[in-house]
């Protein structure tokens, strides 16, 4: 098959999402298909690849790490003239949540293609967690939806049950949200988080099949009306780097200070700074490796220096993938504090994946992962706490907890390929 992505944001760029992509990409050409990215210029170098399709874009962030790419009868004709030499397009697949799920549908609905739409982001958590006026924003969002996506007026949630891809039958009504939710994004249940929903909503009516990362996310996403039924397609781990990682011999962690890592974008809803008021009001002593990049890096070191924590704290800023995993392997404890955000908090998968616990704070993600956690009771800083100073004395005793051994397995980038090849098959036999 010929598979279309189109993403928010270039495949070279940092974000969970982009990787992601990357491996699916490549998992996908390795099992013989064909694959072409569409998605916003980069404005720095990155590596080159055959596949991408670059759009014209303007940068939107000071490091231009980020671009834009206004969805229009300009960038139709552009996606248009390119893709020429690139057809036939079997299946058209949005991975995107604004300017790229625009682009991608208009382009699917112009040629007749059948889409399949990956939703990676709670977009409501999101935009609370990032706008000054996120009720606005997602007033706009949804205005500049009705306008630029055929036939995405009306996206009221179906008042009927939706079947889920093992016959299972879900209530798709709006409920009170609570629990996770209330506590990931405060003043998000008051402000109307269902334009949110209504929002994934209309993408998901242009869509011939929808998969979501998690069971956690896709029973969101049914319970708020979201249509065809869900299929869970969790974001995979590069077989290769794992192995390479597994086939090291693991040294016998004998009892000692214990080294956490702290992994992602340096941004609100990741909850960084909350984790450091928490390392200083812990007083563990513990090394801590903080990596990745991000607007709120300046803050996070300045903080680090005024609390001057009883531990060693490292920022060891954006690393390669395969070092990143390396890191995990040998870190005692991966530390994932974001609650709500992430539709699969792929971190603390990579990491179980290479034998290594977590300190999780949403309990959707500790859920799905089962064995391996110390679970945080709530959002508050001393919980939190406490919760580091439960898992450093476990590591520093030599008993840490263990994480399910499956998930080395489950979460193979080639077994998450060979389910979505079967969705695409799905979708491409249903328009015959």
């Amino acid at each position: 098959m010929h598979v279309v992505m189109f993403a928010d944001q270039h495949l070279e760029s940092l974000g969970g999402a982009q990787v992601s992509m990357r491996l699916q990409k490549r998992f996908l050409e390795r099992a013989g298909h064909v694959v072409t990215v569409v998605a916003p210029r980069l404005h720095r170098d990155a590596p080159d690849d055959a596949a991408y399709l670059d759009l014209p874009s303007i940068a939107i962030t000071p490091d231009r790490e980020y671009a834009l790419t206004w969805p229009g009868a300009r960038t139709d004709r552009f996606v248009d003239a390119q893709m020429g030499a690139r057809l036939p397009v079997d299946v058209v697949h949005v991975q995107a949540d604004f300017w790229g799920a625009f682009i991608g549908h208009r382009y699917a609905a112009r040629h007749g293609l059948p889409v399949v739409h990956t939703m990676h982001n709670r977009v409501d958590v999101g935009i609370e967690a990032t706008a000054p006026f996120p009720g606005l924003v997602l007033r706009v969002l949804n205005a500049w939806a009705r306008r630029a996506l055929p036939g995405a007026a009306d996206a009221r949630p179906n008042a009927r049950s939706s079947q889920s891809p093992a016959g299972n039958s879900r209530d798709t009504g709006d409920p009170v949200e609570g629990g996770t939710d209330a506590m990931a994004h405060g003043r998000a249940a008051t402000l109307g988080a269902t334009d949110g929903w209504a929002y994934l909503r209309r993408l998901a009516r242009l869509s011939r099949a929808v998969t979501a990362p998690s069971s956690h996310f896709a029973r969101r996403l049914e319970r708020h009306g979201v249509t065809p039924a869900v299929d869970v397609v969790w974001n995979g781990i590069d077989d290769d780097v794992l192995d390479a990682a597994l086939s090291v011999e693991a040294s016998v962690r004998r009892p000692g200070r214990p080294r956490f890592v702290w992994l992602g974008r340096m941004s609100p809803e990741k909850r960084l700074l909350p984790f450091l008021e928490a390392v200083i009001a812990s007083g563990i002593d513990a090394d801590i490796e903080v990596i990745g990049g991000g607007a709120q890096g300046r803050a996070a070191r300045r903080l680090v220096e005024r609390g001057a924590p009883q531990a060693t704290m490292t920022f060891a800023g954006r690393l390669p993938y395969a070092e990143t995993l390396r890191r995990l392997a040998d870190a005692d404890a991966v530390v994932q504090t974001s609650i709500g955000f992430e539709t699969q908090g792929m971190t603390v998968f990579e990491a179980a994946s290479l034998g290594t616990p977590a300190v999780v704070c949403d309990p959707d993600i500790a859920g799905e992962l089962g064995s391996g956690t110390w679970t945080v009771a709530d959002a508050t800083v001393p919980t939190l706490a406490d919760a580091l100073r439960r898992a450093t004395a476990d590591i520093a005793a030599g008993t840490p907890v263990e994480p399910d051994a499956s998930i080395a397995d489950r979460f193979r980038q080639s077994s998450r390929t060979a389910a979505m090849i079967d969705v695409y098959r799905r979708v491409v036999a249903a328009g015959r």
